[in-house]
């Protein structure tokens, strides 16, 4: 640990919660607005903000209006500590809403939950136990994106030897290892893994180890541009019949491997990406209430993150609500109880024994036509 993060850290432990507004209902949100993060967090803050608007059209929750207060952690876990601390001594936030960098909420959650301030995450949960008991995510089981895609290898084609290309983020070694210890259920072999960081501008050598090992398709585990470039580089490697699969992303990524692959490239893909694709009823419903708010403000722009912080503040809301109140405790407990509900990323089943509350796979499997619509591969 660093000593600014160490020291922060300290400070943040030390701090008394803060007193509250009594007009507002302040959220908190430690977002990565720059830095790796930027791509997924700006999205996520920007679906916090819809939400906010519909909930507050609606009186707000328990009559207060929601007051967002992001703090950008630059992608940085010791900026989040940094954050955070700004967040409850100062603005006196009651609840957080954060967004991606999963190491950040990790190195701040003691200190939140010293101050039984619960935390609604877009990231994966803290590893303590204490900590994942205040703690709830919108983030689906990182096994159910490579099942996905796993079960499209076994039933759609023939390959069945990989490999694993991933980057160093705590998501995205999770990932890995689910990849490496489930590929056998499948009739999958991995026969090479591979790493790099995700402002490696050439994977050439990483993508040459793998089809020299005999790899049909790389599976790849993390986010961004190191995307765009891994199909790059396998078309200028001239694997002609080398498939890409990618982890869940923004859609302009998609299309910008799909410029170099083609329908080589397949991603896993959330329900609201792929809104022409849904017969479920409820399912069908959600998205379009949320893509009806989403589009008024933001046009085209990418949905999946933005439908997970969406859901992350219906959470929210549906917790203080049947809560009738918004002590921290109370709220926590709260979402445990919560039943069933449908959301615009995915369904949702929270429990005392389940704070990843995605319960169902809500995957697809996606390819990008000319033109760049995104469709249900085949």
């Amino acid at each position: 640990m660093s000593r600014r993060l160490a020291l922060a850290t300290a400070l943040l432990a030390a701090l008394p919660f803060g007193a509250h507004a009594q007009d507002v209902y302040k959220i908190g949100a430690s977002v990565g607005l720059t830095g790796y993060a930027a791509a997924n967090d700006r999205f996520w803050r920007d679906g916090l903000n819809v939400a906010a608007d519909v909930i507050n059209a609606k009186g707000g929750i328990l009559g207060k209006k929601i007051e967002i207060i992001a703090e950008d952690n630059r992608s940085e876990p010791q900026e989040a500590v940094v954050g955070y601390r700004k967040m409850m001594s100062s603005d006196g936030v009651q609840i957080f809403a954060s967004g991606c960098v999963s190491a950040g909420n990790f190195a701040a959650a003691a200190s939140v939950i010293r101050n039984k301030i619960p935390m609604v995450l877009c990231s994966i949960l803290p590893r303590q136990p204490e900590e994942q008991k205040w703690a709830f995510s919108t983030l689906a089981p990182p096994k159910f994106e490579v099942e996905v895609r796993y079960q499209y290898l076994k039933d759609k084609t023939q390959i069945r030897k990989i490999g694993i290309l991933h980057d160093p983020t705590p998501y995205a070694l999770l990932t890995k290892d689910i990849g490496q210890k489930i590929a056998a259920d499948f009739g999958l072999e991995v026969v090479a893994t591979e790493t790099y960081k995700p402002d490696d501008a050439d994977l050439s050598v990483q993508i040459g180890r793998m089809n020299a090992a005999g790899a049909g398709a790389i599976v790849k585990m993390g986010q961004g541009g190191s995307t765009v470039t891994t199909a790059k580089n396998i078309k200028a490697l001239a694997l002609e019949k080398m498939i890409l699969l990618a982890s869940i992303d923004n859609v302009t990524v998609f299309r910008g491997a799909a410029e170099s692959l083609g329908d080589r490239f397949l991603f896993a893909a959330p329900p609201v990406q792929l809104p022409d694709a849904l017969t479920d009823p409820a399912m069908k419903e959600a998205v379009g209430a949320f893509l009806k708010a989403w589009t008024a403000k933001h046009g085209d722009a990418d949905p999946y993150a933005a439908a997970r912080a969406y859901d992350a503040m219906m959470v929210i809301d549906k917790g203080v609500t049947a809560a009738k109140t918004m002590d921290g405790t109370a709220v926590r407990d709260a979402i445990e109880k919560l039943p069933p509900f449908q959301g615009a990323a995915a369904g949702y089943a929270f429990s005392a024994d389940a704070h990843m509350g995605i319960v169902k796979n809500p995957f697809y499997i996606g390819v990008v036509q000319q033109g760049g619509k995104l469709t249900l591969a085949k």
